[in-house]
């Protein structure tokens, strides 16, 4: 497949960071490849480009030391208006779905057209505009989302936070492997980032921290109240929040130690029987929200006796 000739190509272009030896490749019908200049060597009178297959025109008739192959490839060069009428236009409107599109959503784009686009610009210089206009594009996102949530009502908060993580964590898993060029010949090479953190660090700064104070006491109260919120909900929101910044444990040790394991200290002998006293006041509240015992027929017997409060154990009783 062509994308894999291409990840082919970029892994042996990971020696060449600034792109000086970046050679052309055949057009492929299914999916372009970018013409790539690479700068003239100061040390050869050939001025033009470096290409896989050399100009068979004699040095006598090439014009300034450029062939009629790289004149033809001077014709394709992505300049910065190219770049912001055609190429940029592209991937925001794919942004733009990818952002919004719910689960199950069928997203009417062609990852692989995308996918080159990308990767073109990246092989004309164009990845620090390119990564300032992705952040740009997602935090003006990111600043809707937070105004929506806070004018959400109480009653709903939990919900549309837990619905706005999941649909930006969901857009991430596409939107990352998109620019993957980007994020390896620019962002770690140049800015010794990752992508994918600082797509992170930009809903928690824009949306997460500006409401981790309202949201806090309403998961406290849900989680008092049984089944006020859905388990699978309130799992969602506290490891959500534990990836985005697991500093947050400090604001709620005991609700986030329910999710995410090993968080607090081993538990002391002399704590097991208020955490007994515990257990039994969930079950106490669950039986007055009407959730039974269930089938007690398959109890074992040695806790149907402890239950009745009998000391005797008849021979014939044992676990079915």
């Amino acid at each position: 497949m062509e994308v894999e000739s291409m990840e082919e190509e970029a892994a042996a272009l990971l020696q060449d960071p600034n792109h000086n030896n970046w050679e052309l490749r055949p057009e492929s019908p299914g999916l372009p490849a970018p013409a790539v200049p690479a700068p003239p060597s100061p040390d050869s009178p050939d001025t033009g480009y470096s290409c896989r297959k050399r100009c068979d025109t004699p040095p006598g008739k090439a014009l300034l030391g450029i062939s009629s192959n790289t004149s033809k490839f001077l014709m394709n060069v992505i300049t910065v208006d190219d770049y912001r009428s055609t190429y940029w236009p592209k991937l925001d409107s794919a942004i733009d779905q990818l952002l919004t599109q719910s689960p199950g959503d069928y997203i009417p784009i062609s990852y692989e057209q995308i996918y080159s686009c990308v990767y073109k610009c990246v092989c004309q210089q164009h990845s620090e505009q390119m990564y300032s206009d992705l952040m740009r594009k997602i935090t003006s996102h990111l600043e809707r989302v937070s105004q929506e949530l806070q004018a959400c009502p109480p009653a709903h908060y939990i919900e549309r936070f837990n619905v706005a993580l999941g649909q930006y964590m969901g857009a991430l898993h596409s939107i990352v492997p998109l620019f993957i060029y980007m994020n390896k010949f620019y962002i770690e090479t140049k800015l010794n980032r990752d992508l994918k953190d600082d797509l992170i660090k930009l809903f928690t700064d824009h949306v997460a921290e500006k409401h981790i104070y309202s949201l806090m006491p309403l998961l406290l109260e849900a989680q008092s109240t049984p089944f006020q919120i859905t388990p699978s909900t309130m799992a969602s929101i506290v490891k959500g929040l534990y990836t985005l910044r697991p500093e947050w444990i400090q604001l709620a040790p005991t609700l986030f130690s329910k999710f995410i394991p090993n968080i607090l200290p081993p538990a002391l002998e002399s704590e097991l029987q208020d955490y007994a006293a515990r257990d039994q006041e969930l079950q106490r509240e669950l039986m007055q929200n009407g959730f039974t015992r269930g089938d007690q027929s398959r109890k074992r017997a040695g806790d149907e006796l402890a239950y009745n409060g009998t000391s005797s154990c008849s021979s014939s009783q044992g676990y079915r």
